[in-house]
């Protein structure tokens, strides 16, 4: 084991910053799903494509600042002021026109509605961006690295990575328990997730909780892709394996469940990490056994709670 450790530990460690960093962007496009399922009861398909859509708004911005000769510190908020966009102009949008209309439908129908719509905004994607590679370095290249210590060794790593995106995800994180739990709006949000015929007898706008949601959600996921941004070159089909990891959270936390899903997220990213580095064939499997075997352990995921079902 010693041996082994010696051979492969500096490989171990850049896995485990790697998959924080990886970690922090699948929980923004997680949580904002598992709010829009709570209050909606609708797994959107789509939401993959708003993470795609958020990241390459934030591209364009970030170029377009450069071109006008801006300070390159700009940059960070235009990833804030990408995933504000594209949650404010789209959200409202997708919830008012279509899911609206099929929120009452049976769940095969809303989830092909909602996969018709994610092929829709693929093609928005090609159309205005292209098929080629899109990237945004420059949030990356201001900061450049750190050397982290590993033991007897130092990792250099870029400080992005190591700092601002898990930095967000935990701001995230704590932001959302605290105003799900402290505030009135928060509290009526739980309200319409847990019982949203009673809520509304109760006088509470369960069309206006839903909407406002739904664009809260949008947001968080255009935000997971601004800030992935920087880390990866924007391509055709980037949404469609973020919203397949990002079911895998959902699913392995339990649905509604916002702590949970940060640890599902932070486990699913180091799995993946380190399969990259160690084996690199069983990359794809990983999330998906991690999801099996918790699911096999408790159907209902790690921090879910069975509900009693309604006839």
């Amino acid at each position: 084991m010693m041996e082994w450790l010696s051979d492969n530990g500096l490989l171990l460690g850049l896995a485990v910053l790697d998959g924080l960093a990886s970690a922090a962007a699948i929980f923004m496009v997680a949580v904002g799903l598992n709010l829009v399922f709570g209050v909606l009861r609708i797994l959107n398909v789509a939401h993959g494509s708003l993470y795609a859509i958020g990241a390459y708004t934030a591209a364009s911005l970030t170029a377009a600042m450069v071109a006008a000769g801006l300070p390159a510190w700009l940059s960070y908020p235009m990833l804030v002021i990408a995933a504000a966009l594209v949650g404010v102009i789209l959200g409202p949008l997708i919830e008012r026109v279509l899911l609206k209309r099929v929120e009452t439908q049976e769940p095969v129908l809303q989830l092909l509605v909602t996969f018709a719509l994610f092929m829709i905004l693929e093609d928005v994607q090609k159309l205005i961006w292209g098929v080629q590679p899109v990237s945004n370095e420059t949030p990356m290249q201001l900061l450049g690295t750190v050397d982290v210590p590993f033991g007897a060794d130092v990792i250099p790593f870029t400080a992005y990575q190591l700092f601002v995106l898990p930095g967000i995800a935990l701001l995230t994180l704590v932001g959302l328990a605290w105003f799900m739990r402290r505030t009135l709006t928060g509290r009526v949000i739980v309200a319409v997730t847990t019982d949203r015929e009673a809520a509304t007898s109760q006088g509470i706008d369960a069309a206006k909780v839903t909407m406002l949601t739904f664009t809260f959600g949008a947001a968080l996921a255009a935000l997971g892709g601004a800030l992935a941004s920087p880390m990866t070159s924007m391509v055709p089909g980037i949404g469609a394996s973020t919203i397949v990891l990002s079911f895998a959270v959902v699913a392995t936390a339990g649905l509604g469940q916002i702590e949970g899903a940060a640890l599902a997220a932070v486990m699913i990213g180091l799995g993946r990490s380190i399969a990259v580095y160690l084996e690199p064939e069983l990359e794809v499997v990983i999330p998906y056994l991690i999801m099996v075997l918790v699911l096999l352990v408790r159907p209902q995921g790690l921090f879910g709670v069975t509900e009693t079902r309604r006839i």
